[in-house]
């Protein structure tokens, strides 16, 4: 059976991963695979990282705060990029560089810090606050998850929507024809 942490670092990974190949780049296509593959992953990650999410309590609670950290996350990095459309193809695409890149590795270095010190360096405290506060540790898990997802998500929905509201592309000057 694979551990939380180790759950949590393959959920990091795969975000991050994914995220990075998808976005970074002067001119990247916006295209349906590239909407649809955000909500394919959540489909797969969830049911297999996802047990049993708490459906009340402060549990419920930290799984929320998962999902509006993602929310402002993903907003924050959706405003990083930026949505044009291709004056070769006349069709939507985005770039993103370096600020972008060094976004998403802070917020997945942060993410990863915390599992792993919750793991290793401040066990004892969490492990009190969780007690005290009737926590699970899968309720944790579940919100740093639900963050990950929820952020990328929401920049893929911001991608969609700024493409929605990209002007129509005008159409080709014609050559004019000399008068004889």
């Amino acid at each position: 059976m694979v551990s939380q942490l180790t759950e949590a670092m393959i959920v990091n990974g795969v975000v991050l991963a994914t995220v990075l190949a998808s976005d970074l780049g002067p001119a990247r296509k916006i295209g349906r695979m590239r909407l649809l593959r955000p909500v394919i992953a959540a489909a797969v990650i969830i049911p297999l990282f996802v047990s049993d999410p708490a459906t009340r309590g402060n549990g419920l609670a930290v799984e929320i705060a998962g999902v509006a950290a993602g929310l402002l996350g993903g907003l924050a990095a959706a405003a990083l990029m930026r949505v044009y459309r291709s004056p070769k193809t006349g069709a939507p695409a985005s770039s993103a560089g370096w600020g972008y890149a060094a976004f998403w590795t802070l917020v997945i270095g942060a993410r990863t810090a915390f599992s792993y010190g919750a793991a290793h360096w401040f066990t004892a405290s969490i492990v009190s606050w969780a007690i005290a506060n009737q926590v699970s540790e899968a309720a944790l898990t579940d919100g740093l998850i639900f963050m990950a997802l929820t952020m990328v998500i929401v920049r893929t929905a911001g991608l969609r929507v700024r493409a929605a509201r990209l002007p129509a592309q005008a159409p080709a000057p014609r050559p004019e024809h000399a008068a004889a």
